[in-house]
């Protein structure tokens, strides 16, 4: 759960018209600090930046898809065309 600190942080920077990204790297760098402390979740980096980016998601910024979703689409959208190629 995001403290209300990071939800101003990133608001703040919605307001001043700075990139999604952006607002959402004030969720990943809360992970981060949690995860040096030892308090957080994640077990490395790379998860501490997935956690913060979906906290980011869930608080209603625009951040692009995860990965994992990405990939199937467009190996989706190669497989299709492939197939119609055959035919």
């Amino acid at each position: 759960m995001p403290t209300a600190a990071t939800k101003k942080r990133a608001q703040t920077k919605k307001r001043q018209g700075k990139a999604p990204t952006t607002q959402a790297g004030e969720f990943v760098r809360e992970q981060m600090h949690k995860k040096k402390r030892g308090r957080g979740a994640a077990k490395s980096r790379r998860q501490a930046i997935a956690i913060g980016l979906s906290e980011a998601r869930r608080s209603g910024i625009k951040v692009g898809q995860p990965r994992s979703k990405r990939q199937t689409k467009s190996s989706s959208k190669r497989s299709r065309s492939k197939s119609k190629s055959r035919s």
